[in-house]
């Protein structure tokens, strides 16, 4: 921790007057795993969209690992990286395949130490062979999660990566996120809909609602902040429009 990796001001994005994402400022600081929790509607894709430059803010200003994203994007992707359970790999390429080609257009030299590597970490090694297509819905995550790890990324966005993994894989992947993390300084933001890992795995919570940081702290001072047991029942209550609006967000 320390310093931050990524830093978002005034972020704003309009589509044809339905402001998505309205007016967020937040950072996140180098090795630190900052959870992004939101019912469906509050920005969440919106706004890593734009972490990847990959839609135009309407205002506001990105900037990570101290450039600004829109006059230096390359620099900056090549250092970055994203995987989400809803985008899908080439299905006419073995796994193997896939990762090499990601290998190459990451620049990658010699890349087979560590896809072999990725492949054992995340239990496909079995399936290099194997044409994508033929995966079951784990088995793609897992081998989207080593595309993703394949540059040594210093920040890593995660869009619900755990969301097609049983338990036992799932609690592996993150072990190994944080190990990662705490190896390398790993920086990421992490989605999901499953509650208790949000808690397991977030050293700080962005709660956005209706494209506005509803709060920021850790799990524990969310919770609080809410008067409710656990972070489940703060975002059901969220979800139900029976939240205190009017109360200030626990700051950054």
């Amino acid at each position: 921790m320390g310093y931050p990796v990524v830093e978002v001001s005034r972020l704003t994005k309009a589509f044809n007057g339905f402001v998505a994402v309205n007016d967020l400022s937040f950072s996140i600081e180098a090795g630190e795993i900052l959870g992004l929790l939101g019912p469906n509607g509050a920005g969440k894709t919106t706004l890593i969209q734009m972490l990847l430059g990959l839609i135009t803010p309407t205002a506001g200003e990105i900037r990570i690992l101290g450039l600004d994203l829109r006059r230096h994007r390359e620099e900056i992707i090549s250092q970055v990286n994203f995987s989400s359970t809803y985008v899908s790999l080439p299905t006419s390429l073995t796994v193997r395949e896939n990762l090499t080609v990601f290998a190459k257009l990451y620049g990658i030299r010699k890349p087979e130490r560590r896809i072999d590597e990725l492949l054992e970490i995340f239990e496909i090694k079995r399936l290099k062979k194997t044409l994508t297509r033929h995966l079951s819905s784990g088995q793609l995550t897992r081998l989207s999660l080593a595309k993703a790890l394949l540059n040594h990324p210093k920040v890593l966005f995660l869009d619900e990566p755990t969301a097609s993994l049983d338990p036992d894989i799932a609690d592996k992947t993150r072990r190994l996120l944080k190990s990662i993390r705490d190896q390398s300084r790993l920086t990421l933001l992490y989605t999901s809909h499953n509650m208790k890992e949000m808690e397991e795995i977030s050293d700080r919570i962005l709660f956005l609602h209706q494209g506005r940081i509803l709060a920021s702290g850790t799990p524990a001072e969310i919770v609080r902040r809410f008067a409710e047991k656990n972070l489940e029942d703060v975002f059901l209550k969220v979800a139900r429009g029976s939240h205190p609006t009017e109360r200030p967000e626990i700051a950054p």
